[in-house]
């Protein structure tokens, strides 16, 4: 069975309950009374908080495997987005952006390196294309099915069901093998 196959199929299931949630993030920070200049904090606060957990989740990456941090990831954003409906003020929203850039950062930093021990050989290329392209297909669904979503229903749909795609995506990581040697040992 292709080492990337599960792989393949959680992070397309996480990116389609993300992408139902984040284009509309903006109208949902709206909604809570804040302006774009706030949108802007929150964002940057969410790449900022990112970038100071990289090295880190990377170096534990190295120690423990990249699987565990893409579990954690997809557990976590889903918890994360059952809170964004009875988020009050601007500060509630600062605060998940701190997470979510913890959990970003999880997840890049787990998935790029998973990938990259999944693949090798001359067609590394080709099957990191075939990932990716499955991802952005998924990520390209998630965002049509979301608008469609937000205008039937409500914008609090998307994050519960974000949720629950994410959620599933967890899960699914349990089918994932990752090999033993590909996790180092570190002192």
């Amino acid at each position: 069975m292709n080492k990337i196959k599960w792989l393949t199929i959680s992070q397309s299931i996480a990116i389609l309950g993300a992408g139902l949630v984040f284009p509309f993030y903006i109208l949902f920070i709206k909604e809570i009374g804040s302006n774009f200049t706030e949108f802007g904090i929150a964002y940057g606060i969410f790449t900022i908080s990112s970038a100071l957990f990289h090295k880190l989740i990377g170096k534990s990456c190295d120690k423990f495997g990249n699987k565990i941090f893409l579990m954690i990831n997809s557990f976590g954003m889903a918890v994360l987005f059952l809170l964004f409906p009875i988020v009050a003020n601007i500060w509630q929203v600062y605060t998940i952006q701190i997470l979510l850039g913890i959990f970003g950062a999880m997840q890049k930093t787990s998935e790029k390196t998973i990938v990259a021990n999944f693949t090798d050989g001359n067609s590394r290329g080709e099957k990191i294309g075939v990932y990716h392209g499955w991802l952005a297909i998924f990520s390209g669904v998630a965002v049509i099915i979301g608008g469609y979503i937000a205008d039937l229903l409500t914008l609090e749909i998307i994050f519960y069901l974000g949720s629950i795609f994410l959620f599933f995506s967890g899960l699914t990581m349990l089918k994932v093998k990752e090999k033993k040697q590909s996790i180092i040992k570190t002192k």
